[in-house]
């Protein structure tokens, strides 16, 4: 196999390589402990907290601004190129590039919260990415981000808010966390509209409620609608089947965000680690994310009598659950279901007009994008039939009124890892270590982006 040659080409697929080669999990940094342990050691120096240049190149590898998404599908009816929900780009790439995932940044002196590309108007999205052009990150970092929370806040450390294997380390007071929010609704509702059309014709059916049609029997083909009802085509899906690949979807964009940071966080010598953050309320009552409690027997969908079995039996507990998140001034992550929303139809429909309204992206919002001849791209895109929103709604209302949420099997948000950066103490890593535990790039670090030396 030949491989690309020329300096710059060659320089630049080879420092990947070695950065890909380098990248691993450092725990252990300055000012740490570890108390106990055929390892056990403190570290004889203080701790060295981030700075805002180190965390704004970590925050834009995470899942900066760069440009604006190609959306090179085609624009026909039945060709699927309408399933695009999105016209900006990131350091990651995005289902329909929708942005599904948000990211969280903590230090000592607060948690914020990093802006998407749909957080702010189209002329902002565009300054930012001239931003980054000029390689002016810092100054990206600071429009972007909003304060949502002064000091450090972290859920416990016992289990199951954690794991105890990271234990040891989590929540250095000199490191900066960062954790990706993943959002399902969006990309949910917008994956509906396009297996509801007339040319998918997908047909799902509840399989905690004896596999009856989830709330769209009357589209079916069957019974003159549009859905394919007959098994043997092979269109008839679960909702869990359905939600799990919409999870897997938007899981897929955050574990790219994690892996993103990681090897930057190579790429600068500092040390760090992706690590189980999958409790499924901590993060979000810890950043003081909006919430409510709900019965426990809402929660996992049992019927009356599992709910009266559970109540007679004070089983029947209240569990906290995310909404949303919010500062006095600003709505910043807003989920596509209620109570954001009055009802299921009103977040359908804020949907399809965020792709087909007059400033959505086959509207106004076309001429935002890269695209020579945005016109002819609104022109050429179909809109969703009429049929296709109704049962969208029809399967939306279905999920919300018998699950009381939306989605069905989990949350609206979901953390799911997070990543902590700190400056690796390569005394720790000598000590127990053979030396290729470490590269020059850490070994120089402090030197290099700090001028000191220790």
């Amino acid at each position: 196999m030949s491989k690309p040659t020329g300096s710059a080409n060659e320089t630049s697929w080879k420092n990947l390589i070695k950065i890909l080669k380098g990248r691993r999990s450092r725990r252990f940094g300055l000012g740490m402990e570890m108390e106990s342990g055929p390892m056990a050691y403190k570290s004889r120096h203080e701790g060295l907290p981030l700075t805002e240049e180190e965390e704004a190149l970590l925050a834009y590898a995470a899942c900066g601004i760069t440009g604006h998404a190609l959306g090179d599908l085609v624009y026909d009816r039945g060709q699927g190129g309408t399933i695009m929900a999105g016209l900006s780009g990131r350091t990651i790439p995005s289902g329909d590039a929708i942005q599904t995932c948000s990211l969280i940044v903590m230090n000592s002196e607060g948690a914020y919260y990093i802006k998407r590309p749909q957080d702010v108007a189209p002329a902002q999205v565009k300054a930012w990415i001239t931003l980054a052009e000029q390689e002016d990150y810092r100054e990206l970092y600071r429009q972007s981000r909003v304060q949502i929370l002064e000091g450090r806040s972290h859920p416990p450390l016992e289990p199951f808010f954690n794991i105890n294997c990271n234990k040891w380390s989590l929540y250095d007071p000199n490191a900066t966390y960062f954790l990706p929010v993943e959002d399902f609704t969006m990309m949910y509702i917008n994956a509906l509209l396009e297996i509801f059309n007339e040319h998918n014709g997908i047909y799902p059916l509840d399989e905690r409620a004896g596999f009856r049609p989830a709330g769209i029997k009357k589209f079916a083909k069957s019974r003159g609608g549009h859905l394919e009802d007959d098994p043997r085509k092979e269109h008839v899906i679960t909702i869990q089947q359905l939600e799990t690949l919409v999870t897997e979807f938007v899981t897929a964009e955050s574990g790219m965000i994690i892996q993103n940071m990681a090897l930057m966080t190579q790429a600068m010598g500092l040390g760090g680690f992706p690590h189980w953050a999958a409790h499924y309320y901590g993060w979000f009552k810890a950043l003081g994310f909006k919430m409510k409690e709900v019965r426990a027997s809402r929660f996992l969908g049992m019927g009356w009598l599992y709910r009266l079995m559970a109540r007679l039996l004070q089983r029947d507990t209240t569990v906290p659950f995310v909404l949303g998140l919010e500062t006095e001034d600003e709505v910043l992550i807003k989920p596509f279901c209620p109570p954001n929303y009055a009802t299921m139809e009103d977040a359908v429909h804020a949907v399809v007009d965020m792709k087909w309204g007059s400033q959505g992206i086959f509207g106004e919002g076309a001429r935002q994008g890269v695209w020579q001849d945005p016109d002819k791209i609104s022109r050429a895109a179909p809109e969703p039939s009429d049929a296709t929103i109704e049962a969208t709604i029809a399967y939306c209302n279905y999920i919300y009124n018998r699950y009381g949420r939306f989605p069905a099997y989990q949350m609206p948000l979901r953390t799911l890892l997070g990543y902590q950066v700190n400056h690796v103490d390569v005394e720790f890593y000598d000590r127990f270590y053979r030396p290729e535990a470490l590269t020059d790039l850490q070994r120089q670090h402090v030197e290099h982006w700090h001028d000191q030396d220790l």
